[in-house]
């Protein structure tokens, strides 16, 4: 077995595959979070950090919690986790000395949320949009062009990436306002958005009733995570979660970049912190329309109890 060590990290088995089916070697994900160091590091920086980590012979688990063993360097934030119903202490990736002792442990996804540790106020907020399955990727461009003039029609901006998966996510730079104001801004502008073409785009959160449309997801706030940009993902190949121009999207599709091809295609700089408008406050009508707009995940919730008593209902006749 091949191994290195970098910054002080021993890192082992750089031959092996790294996870079953993901056709990469462990070397190849550290490679990538190597060269990639300088500009993911940043969008990690200060933020409780949840990785998803993978094993040969295992399912990819998410984790929150930093492992056991870790050094004593490594830097964690004490968080209460809802799922769990304890306080959990998550990693800070400050730098390349820790991103390499994560990459040592087979960590491929980073999820950081828009909140830094010991914050109140967001620094974004995003909308995700996820294509119906089956779906090309050029209705998801279509669908992003919605939330780009949506933006647009409000006097904002924001930047695009793939989310290394199926969809892209729309970021827009935020500053000097509250979480929940924050999240109410983000379900207005996702309903703005299907209003342009509500045959395309819908804020459906209920899987049944998107009827093929693309769903313009506005829930990932408060204590929700985005994929960092620059980020693998746990598929084969290790796609990431790759920075696009407007310009650039319609050519582009979900696994053009790969841990193997992001070097090339992204090259030395750092396209997001190019792409990334300055932060930008969120116009006070968008935010009170938001907050006149349930919360979807609560909405649904609700829908699901109502459909449920319904079919008992018919099924009682």
């Amino acid at each position: 077995m091949v191994d290195d060590e970098r910054d002080g990290i021993r890192l082992t088995s750089l031959d092996a595959p790294l996870g079953d089916g993901l056709q990469v070697t462990k070397g190849d994900l550290v490679d990538h979070l190597d060269a990639f160091a300088d500009r993911l590091v940043p969008l990690l920086a200060g933020r409780p950090l949840s990785v998803k980590r993978v094993r040969p012979g295992q399912q990819p688990f998410m984790q929150r919690n930093v492992a056991k063993g870790a050094p004593d360097w490594v830097r964690t934030v004490p968080v209460w986790s809802q799922g769990a119903h304890r306080e959990v202490h998550q990693v800070l990736c400050d730098d390349r000395r820790t991103l390499l002792w994560l990459a040592n442990q087979r960590a491929v996804e980073f999820h950081v949320p828009f909140v830094p540790a010991g914050a109140e106020e967001p620094t974004g907020i995003v909308l995700d949009l996820d294509p119906p399955e089956g779906a090309g990727f050029e209705v998801v461009v279509r669908a992003a062009e919605l939330v780009r003039q949506a933006l647009a029609d409000a006097g904002l901006a924001g930047a695009v990436k793939t989310s290394g998966s199926k969809g892209v996510h729309v970021v827009v730079p935020v500053r000097g306002v509250r979480a929940d104001d924050a999240a109410a801004a983000t379900r207005a502008l996702a309903v703005r958005a299907e209003r342009l073409d509500p045959d395309l785009a819908t804020t459906a959160y209920i899987k049944a009733d998107r009827h093929d449309r693309v769903f313009l997801d506005s829930t990932r706030s408060y204590s929700s995570t985005i994929v960092a940009a620059y980020s693998p993902r746990v598929r084969p190949g290790l796609p990431v979660s790759a920075p696009v121009s407007w310009a650039d999207l319609p050519a582009m599709r979900p696994g053009d970049v790969t841990i193997r091809t992001a070097g090339e295609r992204l090259g030395n700089g750092d396209p997001w912190a190019a792409l990334l408008p300055d932060p930008q406050e969120l116009p006070a009508d968008l935010v009170a329309e938001g907050h006149t707009i349930p919360v979807a995940r609560v909405q649904a919730m609700h829908e699901g109890r109502r459909r449920a008593r319904a079919r008992r209902e018919e099924e009682g006749d």
